[in-house]
């Protein structure tokens, strides 16, 4: 088998095509919470705080700068997408249980019931007259 041939086969199978969708679905997920954070979450945050934008917030130290301004938008923005991430589990999770909930469970046999037994009994009993073994049902 060619390594072209092989190569196919392992893209056409449906857990690399899954993964594949869900990869361009998280840089999409990704670039709207990054959008929603930046462009409105941050602004009324800064506009309450004073700040026109997070990134001017700096301690100078010497010739250097901490810019903690852009961690508190990176962190602020890795909060929202967990929170974003937990919910869509949680959905897919109460998914599952309700379908779970509504599958039925494999049925047992029956009981037999009286009439049942007895005919059984009246069957065993002119198989063991004729000298057979009865038929296993």
């Amino acid at each position: 088998m060619s390594w072209l041939k092989e190569f196919k086969e392992f893209i056409n199978r449906g857990n690399v095509v899954d993964l594949a969708v869900a990869v361009v679905l998280a840089a999409a997920f990704g670039a709207v919470v990054t959008s929603f954070v930046d462009d409105i979450l941050m602004q009324i945050i800064a506009a309450l705080g004073g700040q026109p934008d997070f990134s001017a917030l700096t301690i100078d130290i010497g010739d250097g700068q901490i810019r903690y301004g852009a961690f508190l938008t990176a962190l602020i923005s890795f909060l929202i997408i967990a929170w974003a991430v937990f919910l869509v589990v949680k959905a897919i999770n109460r998914m599952q249980t309700m379908r779970m909930r509504g599958e039925t469970p494999v049925e047992e046999e029956p009981a037999p019931t009286p009439e049942q037994v007895l005919l059984a009994e009246i069957r065993d009993l002119l198989a063991a007259q004729q000298g057979g073994a009865p038929p296993v049902i």
